[in-house]
């Protein structure tokens, strides 16, 4: 696994998994959670050790299980979560430090590697608000990194110069004719991982034939090529399945190098 480092000094691997559907009866994301951790030891036994996850999903007990059930040292996992922006649970003060505890009772793993503003809040004041309330987390070690999801250049500029602690890491949709390339370039520039879900689940038709094209002299999917140009681009990915076979192919993106011409085709998509 290839990792980059954050702003804060720690790591992150550059592919993990996605869980919005994981422990849940007939894999629906809102199907009756059944924690059930079959595909979540899969990916495990596969190699991935980036698992995202949200309040939203409510599984995060099935991820902790999985960890646990794993045998793999705590250390060796980075686990993501994040809270809603709902008015439920950031409201009040007092509900954003119920919810971030909630999450870390819920994971029952001691720390989370990385906790996310799921959404946006209504004003960039609110943003700051909750953003604070996380900062203290991090001061007790309880959240490791803090970061932000969806959340476009003119909410990042402000948190970026009001936060005692920058974000580490933006999460946010992007895939071949969807890139986004202006935030991810507004990212990187304030050292701020972009991180792309969705990778390729809205992948129109037109633009699949072309990639499986580009993908054939590489004896890869189509699918990898978007993962190992997003990589490539300076991106964490997380992909989710339930296939142990796809989730393979997931994973094995590292063995292959685009041509720049690939690159700027898939980028001018």
């Amino acid at each position: 696994m290839k990792y980059l480092t954050m702003n804060n000094g720690l790591k992150i691997p550059v592919l993990g998994t996605g869980t919005n559907t994981f422990g849940k009866e007939n894999n629906d994301f809102n199907g009756k959670v059944n924690y059930d951790t079959k595909e979540l030891r899969s990916a495990i036994e596969l190699g991935y050790r980036l698992i995202d996850t949200a309040i939203y999903y409510r599984n995060e007990e099935v991820i902790g299980k999985a960890v646990k059930e794993s045998s793999i040292d705590r250390s060796d996992f980075f686990i993501t979560s994040k809270i809603p922006a709902d008015e439920k649970f950031v409201g009040t003060n007092e509900s954003v430090k119920f919810h971030v505890e909630q999450s870390l009772k819920a994971l029952d793993l001691d720390y989370i590697d990385l906790y996310l503003i799921h959404f946006p809040l209504q004003t960039n004041e609110e943003n700051l608000r909750v953003w604070r309330i996380l900062e203290t987390y991090v001061d007790k070690g309880l959240l490791k990194s803090i970061g932000v999801s969806n959340f476009n250049q003119d909410q990042l500029s402000d948190l970026i110069k009001h936060a005692r602690i920058k974000p580490v890491l933006n999460q946010f949709q992007s895939y071949p004719s969807k890139h986004q390339q202006s935030l991810i370039d507004f990212c990187k520039a304030n050292e701020i991982i972009p991180q792309a879900y969705q990778s390729f689940a809205k992948i129109d038709a037109k633009t699949k034939d072309i990639l499986i094209e580009l993908a054939k002299p590489y004896k890869k999917s189509w699918s990898q090529v978007v993962l190992n140009y997003q990589i490539n681009e300076g991106l964490v990915v997380i992909p989710k399945s339930h296939n142990k076979q796809h989730q393979f192919e997931n994973i094995n993106v590292f063995d292959f190098k685009l041509t720049m011409k690939d690159i700027e085709t898939i980028k001018n998509i």
